[in-house]
C-alpha cells in the first residue's frame, strides 16, 4: 500500500514533465530541466507562508492560493531562468514554467497525501490529486509559459499580462469550485487540459516552421 501511495504521489508529475519536455522539438539540456523542477520545491516555502497568513484554515478563502502561488512561480521563472542561455525560443518558457509548476505540485502533494495517518485515505487523496491537482498545476505552467514565451520574443504587453493573469484565474477558479462543488472539477479540469494541450500543440506547430532553435529576444 505504501508503494502505491508513493507512486500516485510522484509518478503523475514525472509523466507530465516528460511529456512536456519531449514535446519540445529542440529539447532542453538536462541541467536546466532539473534546475527548473527543483526551483518549484523552493517556491512552496514563500507560498506556504503567504497561504497560511492569508487563508489559514478558512476553506472559503482557498481561491486566494491562485493569487499567491502563480505569481511566485512566474517570479521564479523570471528571476532564475529568463536570462539563461538555454532560454532562446518561446517553447522554452512552456518547458520551464511547467517544470516549476510540477516541482511545486510534487512537494505539495506529499503534504496533502501524507498529512493523514489513514493509509486508505492517503491513497484516495493521492489518486484524486493525480487526476485533478497535478494536471491543473501543469496546465497553469503551460498557459503561463505559452504567453510569457511569446512576450519575450514578440514584446507585446498584452501577452505579458495574460502570462500572469490567466494562470491566476485558472488556479483560483479551480480552488473556488473545489470548495463550492467538488464534482465540477471533473468538468473543469478536462477543459483546462484541452486548452493547455491546444497551446502546447500550437507552439509545436510554430517550431516545425523553424530550421534552428535560437530566436532573438525582444
Amino acid at each position: 500500500m505504501e508503494a502505491l501511495t508513493l507512486s500516485l504521489t510522484v509518478i503523475p508529475s514525472i509523466l507530465i514533465a516528460l511529456f512536456v519536455v519531449f514535446s519540445d522539438r529542440f529539447r532542453e539540456p538536462t541541467r536546466p530541466i532539473v534546475y527548473a523542477f527543483l526551483l518549484g520545491f523552493i517556491v512552496i516555502i514563500p507560498a506556504g507562508f503567504l497561504n497560511t497568513f492569508l487563508i489559514s484554515d478558512n476553506d472559503t478563502l482557498a481561491f486566494i492560493a491562485g493569487f499567491t502561488e502563480e505569481p511566485l512561480k512566474f517570479l521564479t521563472m523570471y528571476i532564475f531562468l529568463r536570462l539563461r542561455d538555454e532560454f532562446n525560443e518561446p517553447m522554452d518558457a512552456i518547458v520551464y514554467a511547467t517544470l516549476i509548476s510540477l516541482g511545486f505540485a510534487t512537494l505539495e502533494n506529499f503534504e496533502y497525501v501524507y498529512g493523514s495517518d489513514d493509509g486508505t485515505k492517503s491513497i484516495i487523496i493521492a489518486f484524486i490529486r493525480a487526476l485533478c491537482a497535478i494536471p491543473l498545476h501543469a496546465c497553469c505552467g503551460v498557459v503561463m509559459g505559452y504567453y510569457y514565451g511569446r512576450y519575450v520574443f514578440e514584446g507585446s504587453t498584452n501577452l505579458f499580462i495574460k502570462s500572469i493573469c490567466f494562470p491566476i484565474m485558472i488556479h483560483s477558479s479551480y480552488n473556488y469550485m473545489w470548495d463550492f462543488n467538488a464534482w465540477i472539477q471533473w468538468i473543469f479540469v478536462p477543459i483546462i487540459i484541452l486548452y493547455a494541450t491546444y497551446l502546447l500543440d500550437k507552439m509545436g506547430e510554430l517550431q516545425k516552421l523553424k530550421e534552428k532553435e535560437e530566436e532573438i529576444k525582444f
